[in-house]
């Protein structure tokens, strides 16, 4: 299974959102959301889903080139993409894309900003430190068995 760039998850998971019914994704939820999927990719496919690092910052787990993408939004929505190339991902993949959004889409930023504070990868970590692939690995697969 290859990984793919971390931008190109946030991009995905934005296509997921439906701004015209009130379904936003801000940057704060959005790093949220492929933290997820990458915990979750790692627990099922023992490999990352993308290589760029999770680092543990005050208000949760953020890839700091996807966050620098788009700080411009600030806490506003982001605009969802208009043409994704959905064959980067196998299907296995989108699979755990839409069972992450159906999941945890659902919440808000700051809901899934205290959730993370609550789970061991970002309470472990160092604050502005990479969280470990292999505690987010260990954790992920506790809620997956």
């Amino acid at each position: 299974m290859k990984t793919v760039p971390a931008k190109y998850i946030a991009d995905y998971m934005l296509t997921m959102s439906d701004p015209d019914i009130g379904d936003i994704i801000s940057n704060m939820k959005l790093q949220k959301l492929i933290y997820y999927a990458q915990g979750f990719h790692l627990a099922l496919f023992d490999v990352p889903l993308f290589e760029e690092p999770i680092v543990a910052w005050e208000h949760g787990p953020v890839v700091e080139s996807v966050y620098q993408d788009f700080k411009k939004f600030g806490a506003s929505a982001i605009e969802v993409p208009h043409e994704l190339d959905d064959t980067i991902l196998s299907d296995d993949q989108k699979d755990l894309m839409k069972e992450v959004y159906e999941v945890y889409g659902q919440f808000s930023a700051w809901k899934l900003r205290n959730m993370t504070h609550n789970e061991l990868p970002w309470m472990q970590t160092p604050k502005n430190e990479i969280i470990s692939v292999d505690l987010m690995k260990s954790f992920f697969k506790t809620l997956v068995n």
